[in-house]
């Protein structure tokens, strides 16, 4: 008895505690399961509470926008310890990301929904967005863990279900496919939803990712510990590929552009309003009104954040013509106007530039001369390539911005279902022309051609076959600094893309801050480039393929439940 009670404190009292939290809010505060649930807006002023948990801008910082910093495409002060190999086994299920609450709030609405008194039509888009957040929320455990226990009731303390073991993650994901089909089918379109909230295309889209992941994460790492027996990759390809185009077929959706291919792919975030963008399917929006702002004009605009995007990432952008830097021996990155010549355009509008403008307000403007990396603290730039992504040099009151972020957006279904297509060796010119080939002619960068790519000496993936090096080189341009990279990396087994390497930043010109001292204030590599890790990684990032790609389960959960098994490689 004293041992399922502590389980209940570990990782179910919160569940109990979020739910009565949320059920005691005023006018809500003597209601019970017995008298709640009964209406339709009952069912949707409970799921509103999981909103919250898409990505978007906090008080601080730059929020969504830095979330690749656990990966290869930005370069934080402070390392990734999962990429550098110092990951640790926590004692702790919340510290270790093992969480449960959130899914047994669904499961505590799904459960109830016999008390409904509202027709089933009207309460639906509630019920599919029950599911959907269902499906959401084990995504995230199913990135960090692998296998995972089904939990489709809210167990009480009692229940000898708090003991059982993990499943395998295909049987996760078909589960949350299944959740993602009633979600879909649940759910109106888009154009019939109130602003904000959930729609069929956005569980299309999302279906389509999880999908994705699994088809990937099957076929890579199949023969590894972190493989499933008897994997069937191809059928989990099959389904991102029919969702997306599902998403596709339903012509509602766009690419966002302002018909300049130097404004287009910048102007899509810095928006306030996203109701009739064609591009995006869900939004979090902000209001001053509502109390409902962040701090993120001002990171942006006047701060370096304390990171920068790498140059890793800055090389991997292609030239107008549709060819590597490799390709154009007069290419020269030793300034960021001449790094920026000639090149996708996606580039200098997700950096800043010499000569861009920071700040257009005001009586006097403000346009940017030279990246941070002489300022301190949250005001420094790491690396020298400076986020520009996301700004906007017309915020009034960057303190209290009512800039937007974008949690679905239509670019993904065309590249996932690209990808999709390619690994099943299906792809065809019409479908590049229909996908990748968009959101090049957007930015004005020449076509892709699959009988004609050119050959990249640079290619992050000489193993595997041109097109899919392109179309990954693709994901990660498009969706640069919007947090698509680590589990990309880790559902394609590309430790080798940044295992034993540092990550490097822009040619450093004395000449431009006669101020700073290499060695000094500055650390260099020998051929002149930023190189920040260098005496906090010397040897590079020492992720453990044997082990890194899945997190650990925490002490104490062993502990309780000893059907739980440890991740490979963790002790």
């Amino acid at each position: 008895m004293k041992k399922k009670l502590y389980i209940c404190a570990s990782i179910l009292a919160s569940f109990l505690i979020s739910c009565d939290s949320f059920l005691e809010r005023e006018p809500l505060d003597k209601i019970s399961k017995e008298v709640y649930f009964k209406t339709s807006k009952d069912l949707e002023l409970y799921v509103n509470q999981f909103y919250t948990k898409f990505p978007g801008f906090g008080g601080f910082g730059i929020g969504y926008l830095g979330d690749d910093r656990n990966s290869d495409n930005m370069v934080h002060e402070d390392y990734d310890v999962r990429l550098a190999g110092y990951k640790t086994v926590s004692g702790n299920a919340s510290d270790a990301g093992w969480k449960w609450e959130d899914i047994r709030s669904v499961n505590y609405m799904l459960a109830n929904l016999g008390n409904l008194e509202s027709s089933f039509d009207e309460s639906k888009p509630y019920i599919g967005e029950a599911y959907f957040f269902r499906s959401y929320l084990y995504y995230s455990l199913l990135q960090n863990f692998g296998d995972l226990p089904w939990v489709n009731q809210p167990y009480d303390t009692e229940s000898e279900d708090l003991y059982n073991p993990r499943v395998s993650r295909n049987i996760i994901v078909d589960s949350m496919l299944v959740d993602l089909d009633k979600a879909i089918e649940y759910m109106p379109e888009k154009a019939n939803v109130v602003d904000g909230r959930l729609s069929k295309e956005a569980a299309l889209l999302f279906k389509s990712r999880v999908a994705l992941f699994e088809g990937s994460w099957e076929k890579y790492h199949n023969g590894t510990d972190f493989g499933v027996k008897n994997a069937d990759y191809n059928k989990y390809f099959h389904i991102a590929a029919d969702a997306a185009k599902q998403l596709m077929d339903m012509n509602k959706y766009a690419l966002f552009t302002t018909g300049d291919p130097n404004t287009a792919y910048y102007q899509l975030f810095n928006k306030t309003d996203f109701k009739d963008n064609t591009e995006v399917i869900l939004a979090r929006t902000y209001s001053l009104v509502l109390g409902l702002t962040h701090r993120a004009q001002n990171y942006l605009l006047y701060r370096g954040s304390r990171t920068g995007l790498s140059k890793e990432l800055v090389d991997d952008y292609l030239c107008l013509d549709g060819k590597p830097t490799a390709s154009h021996p007069e290419y020269s990155d030793k300034n960021l106007l001449s790094v920026v010549k000639d090149r996708d355009p996606r580039l200098a509008q997700t950096m800043w530039i010499p000569g861009d403008l920071r700040v257009g307000i005001g009586e006097k403007p403000l346009y940017f001369e030279k990246p941070f990396i002489d300022l301190t603290g949250e005001n420094n730039c790491s690396t020298g390539y400076q986020l520009k992504k996301g700004s906007d040099p017309y915020c009034v009151d960057t303190e209290n911005a009512e800039t937007g972020s974008i949690v679905f957006r239509y670019a993904e279904a065309l590249l996932n279902y690209a990808e999709a297509r390619a690994e099943l060796g299906e792809l065809t010119q019409d479908d590049v022309d229909k996908t990748i080939n968009q959101l090049r002619l957007r930015v004005g960068v020449a076509d892709l051609k699959l009988n004609a790519i050119t050959n990249d000496p640079n290619w992050k993936f000489p193993a595997i076959s041109p097109i899919l090096n392109e179309i990954r080189r693709e994901r990660r341009v498009e969706f640069a600094c919007e947090g698509y990279r680590l589990p990309d990396l880790m559902r394609w087994r590309a430790h080798e893309v940044f295992g034993n390497k540092r990550l490097k930043g822009f040619y450093f010109n004395q000449s431009e801050f006669p101020g700073m001292e290499p060695g000094k204030d500055i650390l260099l590599d020998k051929d002149g480039y930023v190189d920040p890790y260098q005496v906090s990684l010397p040897e590079g990032y020492k992720f453990n393929p044997n082990r890194d790609y899945l997190l650990p389960l925490p002490t104490t959960e062993l502990v309780l439940n000893t059907n739980l098994k440890q991740n490979p490689g963790w002790k």
